[in-house]
């Protein structure tokens, strides 16, 4: 993930910014008493480099996708952005994945990039008869919108959510700077997608810090957070959203999926085996995530 990425990061104050009144009213409409889910992944799973050390030593390219749902329960599917995948395809990914595992697809750029965001090219309904293979394994979707969308087209947004099948859970990135200049815009993106039962990606990256809005609009979240190559700054943070969360999830947050990113996602799966932890030590809600081998010794990872 290279958007907002930077090489010296010395600077930079990561403090992560208190949880607007707006969202802190809706969490305490949300229905209580309900199942809480806190899904761990990352954002592939074709990585040889975790042979031997996520993977089993010996795994196969063929074999990856079932070592990584063995290992995570969920994953940011980028793949899709590009391309949308064909029945076989979606078969198979349901096939060699276990029953709590959930998808995230990226929804293609053939909508999120067009200018009516798909309304007249078709993919739209190609895109959904696709992933609808994917049934109960269907996690959140979400539409990573280019940097040049701005808030001057939220009435796109707003149309594009009057053909999106309710039953389907989405969530939206912004990234253009317009939407984070004045606290009244975001607020109306949010109004406007909690209406649609629908979420607002928070990112967590070094070089926007406008786009940890912290903002809510359903009892859904999905955090991105970009790691720095596992600098100790990158896990003050997580203990930093392990913290909110558990508040959160306290007041009525009923979903998280959580995304580390790390550079060239290799050391990911460390970042994700602390959160893990840590989940498991302060909020203590089901969940799964990696328990990692050490390549040269065969041993478990410890991160302390």
């Amino acid at each position: 993930m290279k958007f907002g990425k930077l090489a010296d990061i010395s600077n930079v104050q990561f403090k992560l910014p208190d949880t607007p009144v707006e969202s802190q009213k809706l969490l305490s409409q949300f229905p209580k008493n309900i199942i809480q889910h806190f899904y761990i992944g990352c954002t592939g799973w074709s990585m040889k480099e975790w042979v031997g050390h996520v993977y089993p030593k010996g795994t196969k390219p063929k074999e990856f996708l079932k070592a990584y749902a063995k290992q995570f329960n969920t994953i940011e599917l980028n793949t899709t952005h590009y391309r949308i995948p064909k029945k076989e395809t979606i078969d198979k990914w349901y096939k060699e994945t276990p029953a709590d595992f959930h998808f995230c697809p990226k929804i293609p750029q053939t909508i999120s990039h067009s200018r009516d965001l798909g309304f007249n090219s078709g993919q739209l309904p190609l895109f959904l008869a696709s992933i609808s293979g994917l049934k109960e394994k269907l996690g959140c979707c979400f539409i990573q919108l280019p940097p040049y969308f701005g808030k001057d087209r939220l009435q796109s947004i707003a149309q594009f959510m009057e053909r999106w099948p309710s039953s389907i859970a989405i969530a939206f990135e912004v990234r253009h700077e317009s939407w984070f200049n004045n606290p009244d815009d975001l607020l109306n993106l949010q109004t406007l997608l909690a209406k649609k039962n629908a979420s607002l990606v928070i990112t967590d990256v070094a070089g926007r810090r406008d786009v940890l809005h912290m903002q809510l609009s359903n009892p859904t979240t999905l955090i991105r957070f970009v790691g720095n190559g596992l600098h100790a700054s990158d896990y003050t943070r997580i203990d930093n959203w392990i913290d909110c969360l558990k508040n959160w999830f306290e007041n009525g947050l009923q979903k998280v999926y959580f995304f580390p990113h790390e550079p060239d996602n290799i050391l990911a799966p460390e970042l994700a085996e602390y959160v893990l932890q840590e989940v498991k030590k302060k909020i203590k809600i089901p969940v799964r995530g990696p328990s990692l081998k050490d390549t040269r010794e065969g041993e478990q990872i410890s991160l302390f």
